[in-house]
């Protein structure tokens, strides 16, 4: 019979140190993936507590500005029974003193701002547009004048808005035969610009604009027709400026901004850029995001100063310094009045042309360190002392020779002065052949060449090339060197007003006004 086992005795070996070692790094591993998912776990916990009161926060913001747009809806409901009520008086006010206008108003005498605000309450009251557009038109040197008494004048009419569409439509949107839209671009924009504050709502002001749909749909049609118009004068490029001011305060005026055509009032604001307006009106057509591009644009289209005033009037003067920008209009303007004295074409008028360009330059620039208060940053006493000597020498160059010169030339029988010689023969241009050559007169008479002066001298240093007189220099006492042989004499050709033949004026920077 076989014997039982022992119970202390074991009937497995004992784990070996390995086996040991081996669960101690399972437990150690264990703990770092349990340390491991707490930690992410955790990290989801706190995202998700982050995001839900972002999500709070946002709920509550769109709440607040979902009962402040009620608000505003139950204050703007409220508010037109009221609002009716105020237009349908000054409707009846004004369609009675129309109906008893006796003309008085229409025969004032026109000495003061009285006497103008009863004329043009006259042609208001009687809604005489014609009349009124003739008038406004006829009296330019009055601007300021018109500008603070038209609202009023405007608040008589039947119908304001209708009114000024009438007074406009012989220029606008298409120009008749018989009118000069660029001469009138002004008096439209100061009638739409007018008619603002008199359509404004009596209760809440310029939040809501009293413009009827019928008058609206008209000043669709309007902007409709001008853009059909500016396909067929050969796009932006070849219309003129105070056209595109007028189109886009009529846009502004009735509200009748597409989203569709911000492309199009882009191009339009950027090819007009230097008109005083078009900074505010670009903002209240809706560029305001396509700012950034736009003075990017006008900077390297070389019109510095107007992207200054681009720059103010969104609040971009830290992305775009101004100081530097009118430092890089001053060089490129000393840049084009130096192209302009080298260029051979110009020679009689090169010094005139260089200064003129480099006097508006600094005119421009002295204007816009005036208006933003940027002497701390640009000093202007430099610009000013360059300025200055500019106009003094222009101012020099057109003094008249001295009577004992004349009477000189008169008892020697000497030539004109060179200036006035060069002047006689450019002021003449001929379509005829050329003159003959001339022959030198006998030794008797005395004879000068007039190419030998220029017509309007260079003073040495203005420009950094030194003095640009020729080696000979009209003295009435001494007489000229002899003259060997014969020179020819050609007309001088000059170009259309408003250009240059070599194209310079076109890189012209036109003056902001």
């Amino acid at each position: 019979m076989g014997s039982l086992p022992d119970p202390g005795e074991l009937t497995q070996p004992p784990p070996s140190f390995d086996d040991f070692q081996r669960q101690a790094s399972l437990m150690t591993s264990c703990t770092l993936l349990w340390k491991e998912l707490s930690d992410h776990f955790n990290t989801l916990e706190q995202d998700l507590i982050k995001k839900s009161d972002e999500l709070k926060a946002k709920v509550e913001a769109l709440s607040q500005e979902t009962q402040q747009s009620l608000n505003a809806l139950d204050s703007r409901e409220s508010s037109i029974s009221r609002s009716i009520s105020i237009a349908y008086e000054t409707l009846e006010q004004a369609t009675n003193m129309s109906i008893s206008f006796s003309g008085d108003g229409a025969e004032a005498e026109v000495d003061d701002s009285e006497g103008l605000l009863m004329k043009l309450r006259g042609f208001c009251r009687r809604m005489a547009a014609k009349e009124f557009w003739t008038f406004v038109t006829s009296r330019k040197k009055e601007l300021e004048l018109f500008r603070s008494e038209l609202p009023k004048a405007l608040s008589s009419c039947v119908d304001p808005p209708l009114f000024v569409l009438e007074a406009i439509s012989e220029v606008f949107p298409v120009a008749s035969s018989a009118s000069n839209s660029y001469d009138l671009g002004w008096a439209c924009v100061l009638l739409l610009e007018s008619l603002i504050p008199v359509m404004v709502d009596p209760v809440l002001g310029k939040e809501r604009m009293l413009v009827t749909p019928s008058i609206k749909g008209k000043a669709e049609e309007i902007a409709e027709a001008w853009k059909k118009s500016l396909e067929e004068r050969g796009g932006i490029e070849n219309v003129k400026t105070p056209d595109v001011h007028t189109f886009l305060q009529h846009l502004v005026t009735f509200g009748v901004v597409k989203e569709a055509d911000v492309d199009l009032y882009r191009k339009l604001v950027v090819a007009s850029a230097w008109r005083k307006q078009m900074p505010k009106l670009a903002v209240s057509l809706g560029l305001g995001d396509k700012m950034p591009d736009m003075i990017e644009e006008l900077i390297g289209r070389g019109q510095q100063v107007d992207a200054v005033h681009f720059t103010y009037e969104v609040g971009l003067a830290d992305k775009f310094p101004p100081v530097p920008l009118l430092k890089a209009f001053l060089k490129d303007a000393k840049k084009t009045a130096t192209s302009i004295l080298e260029d051979p074409n110009n020679s009689g008028r090169a010094s005139h042309m260089a200064a003129k360009k480099e006097q508006s330059a600094i005119r421009a620039v002295l204007k816009c360190i005036e208006e933003y208060k940027l002497e701390a940053e640009f000093p202007p006493q430099d610009l000013k002392k360059r300025l200055e000597q500019l106009e003094k020498v222009k101012i020099e160059k057109k003094k008249p020779a001295s009577p004992a010169a004349k009477r000189t030339r008169a008892s020697t029988g000497g030539p004109m002065p060179p200036a006035k010689a060069v002047r006689s023969t450019n002021a003449y241009v001929s379509s005829f052949p050329s003159p003959p050559t001339y022959v030198r007169s006998p030794p008797s008479h005395t004879q000068y060449s007039p190419a030998a002066v220029p017509a309007y001298p260079a003073v040495p240093g203005i420009y950094g090339h030194g003095s640009r007189s020729p080696s000979y220099v009209y003295s009435p006492e001494a007489p000229p060197p002899a003259i060997v042989g014969s020179y020819p004499v050609s007309p001088v050709s000059f170009p259309a007003y408003g250009g240059y033949s070599n194209g310079m004026a076109a890189a012209y920077q036109q003056a902001y006004y």
